[in-house]
């Protein structure tokens, strides 16, 4: 493991014609195997998932098609103590170290965060690892995509530096 992150650099991708839409992907130097199964891992989950300055707990996961998960992420400083929030959803696809499809949605009554998302994971085996390419899809209103880009491209680096250390 490099400490540079060379190769692991986060790109991102806009799509013009969706606004409530971000994609992300990330090199990651470990296989598709192994980034899968941090995905599905309820221990490493909490781990890399939450973005800084956040701490996740997982409630119960089935990782299995059909089967449905729930976390809670809470703000580990005063500033993000009032942006905590819990979540769950159902897995809709899982084809082991190539691709995950689940939903997900925010345990609220704010109608701003309300409906459900749909992430697709797509895991490719490239010379330096594993391309990793996530998709959201129906984000909330009261969430700016470029947001939810920052949050995922920081939960990327936190599942490299989880999964890099560990192969």
């Amino acid at each position: 493991m490099t400490d540079d992150n060379s190769g692991s650099e986060p790109t991102t991708n806009s799509d013009q014609n969706d606004s409530r839409s971000m994609t992300a992907n990330r090199v990651i130097e470990a296989s598709p195997e192994r980034v899968y199964e941090a995905f599905l891992d309820p221990d490493e989950l909490a781990q890399w998932l939450p973005p800084t300055g956040f701490s996740a707990e997982v409630h119960h996961l089935e990782p299995e098609e059909g089967g449905t998960f729930r976390a809670t992420f809470t703000g580990e400083t005063e500033a993000l103590a009032d942006q905590g929030h819990s979540f769950g959803g159902t897995y809709r696809e899982l084809s082991p170290g190539e691709r995950i499809v689940y939903t997900e949605s925010f345990d609220t009554d704010e109608p701003s965060m309300a409906g459900e998302m749909t992430v697709t994971a797509t895991f490719e085996a490239v010379p330096d690892g594993t391309e990793i390419t996530v998709r959201q899809e129906g984000i909330p209103e009261a969430i700016p995509p470029s947001d939810a880009n920052e949050g995922w491209n920081d939960s990327l680096g936190n599942l490299a530096a989880l999964v890099e250390e560990a192969e």
